[in-house]
């Protein structure tokens, strides 16, 4: 009883209950007041015809109804006496004292004896199971109008109550089993469902439990029925996951930002102290200081890439989101990176573009544009054939694709083209190359937060980068 679930069935079942108790009480109340009605309306139809009788043919044609009619089998009440109210007449042997003294329906039901009734009858009634059998000891119980004729004398037509009783006893006998099978099913339901659902509950405790040990691979069982508990555990499983993901990605960062950027710190460290160990001319001095402001100002990048990251993965915000035209957001890279391809001795072009225009932030994917294509120009330049980059941006099959395409010696292992995309990882082939290993990162990081992604494809030779937005973005 101190869970939910248990009291939740145990207020039902006692809901339940009352209700069954008080339609128990409305249909044996029902049930009488209609038999009630039917035999005041029945006897109603007895007097007017006795009424007619005693009109046509007075006292003795009255009498002569009066006793015709008690004779039949199944027949109501029928008495006739005098003004002091001794029996004349009719199937009453006697009646409960003071019935014959008022006139009109009786207030109550009475109880009386019918001519004919055996000794044997009146035992077997005394020795009956029910109420009323019972009853019959000291008489049966009916209802009947009495009236007074001009003559003074008393006539009583009535009906026996036995047949509503017994059926009231019937519709009692049936709620009441009705009552007790719900009582039962109720108990047996709450038994089976109630341990069912007890079971599972237990199982996520356990299952929280050992996820709260620190086993954050746990999760909550599920047992395919689409119930409420299994959405529940579905959608915590989802946000254990994040968590998951996040702590690994957060265990990664920490591992990489230890490796990868020692390295950098070190040599910052040991070119200012070789500069100040021995007699510098200033030259020597400005030089030092140039390297190491170069080198600080890669580490700032590199921590505001992870800062960036992070506002990305957190949600960052969609106030900054607004109508991107991507064909000018292409042209603006590319010829904003095209020095550097000159420079490099890279061919850079942009395919054919059409006006393409969706909801997002340009300053994220212009960001994202220009590391994958400094990365196709860094990791092109050196392509056996002459090194070509080609940009393009096109519909297909309800997305937009924005491809950098690039024929340098690309990443033939699909395992490690899924790796690229993780925070500071640097391939074997790009360790001599400078960067953080952030770039295609931060690109993933902005195609999640616009509901796209990031595809890693070989082009033979090459790679290509294909940024994927919903063409249902466009606004």
């Amino acid at each position: 009883m101190k869970t939910t679930a248990a009291r939740l069935s145990a207020l039902f079942l006692l809901l339940f209950a009352l209700c069954a108790i008080l339609l128990v009480f409305y249909m044996t109340s029902l049930s009488v007041r209609m038999l009630t009605t039917q035999t005041q309306e029945t006897i109603n139809e007895e007097v007017l015809s006795l009424g007619r009788a005693y009109q046509r043919g007075g006292l003795p044609t009255l009498v002569r109804v009066v006793e015709q009619r008690a004779r039949q089998p199944g027949a109501n009440l029928y008495l006739l006496a005098d003004a002091n109210g001794q029996i004349l007449t009719g199937n009453v042997e006697s009646l409960e004292p003071g019935v014959l003294e008022t006139e009109g329906w009786t207030t109550r039901s009475f109880y009386y004896r019918r001519y004919g009734e055996t000794e044997a009858e009146r035992q077997r009634a005394e020795n009956g199971q029910n109420e009323t059998q019972r009853a019959q000891v000291r008489g049966h119980d009916a209802l009947a109008l009495v009236l007074r004729l001009p003559n003074q004398m008393i006539l009583l037509v009535g009906r026996d109550l036995g047949e509503p009783q017994r059926f009231r006893e019937v519709v009692n006998h049936s709620l009441m089993l009705a009552l007790g099978m719900m009582g039962i099913g109720g108990i047996v339901i709450w038994f089976f469902v109630g341990r069912a659902a007890l079971k599972r509950i237990d199982g996520i405790s356990a299952a929280s439990r050992r996820i709260m040990g620190g086993d954050l691979s746990g999760r909550l069982p599920t047992t395919g029925a689409g119930d409420e508990f299994d959405r529940l555990s579905e959608n915590l499983n989802a946000m254990l996951t994040r968590i998951d993901t996040l702590n690994e990605g957060l265990k990664q960062v920490s591992d990489n930002i230890a490796h990868d950027l020692k390295t950098p710190l070190t040599r910052i460290r040991n070119r200012a102290e070789a500069t100040l160990a021995g007699k510098q001319k200033p030259a020597d001095y400005r030089a030092a200081l140039e390297a190491t402001i170069a080198e600080s100002d890669q580490l700032i990048k590199t921590f505001n890439a992870i800062l960036m990251i992070s506002r990305l993965e957190a949600g960052y915000s969609a106030e900054s989101m607004t109508g991107v035209d991507l064909a000018e957001a292409v042209r603006d890279v590319v010829e904003l990176y095209e020095p550097l391809a000159e420079d490099s001795g890279v061919a850079l072009e942009a395919g054919p573009m059409e006006a393409t225009t969706i909801s997002g932030n340009r300053e994220l994917i212009a960001q994202a544009l220009s590391n994958i294509v400094d990365n196709a120009i860094k990791y092109s330049a050196d392509a056996d054939a002459g090194p070509h980059v080609s940009v393009r941006l096109e519909r297909a099959g309800g997305e937009i694709r924005l491809s950098v395409t690039d024929n340098g010696h690309g990443i033939p292992d699909a395992e490690d083209r899924v790796r690229a995309t993780e925070r500071f990882v640097r391939l074997e082939k790009s360790r001599s190359q400078p960067g953080s290993g952030l770039g295609l990162s931060l690109a993933g990081a902005v195609m999640k937060f616009h509901g796209g992604r990031l595809d890693l494809l070989p082009a033979d030779p090459g790679l290509s980068v294909v940024m994927v937005f919903s063409d249902k973005d466009r606004s």
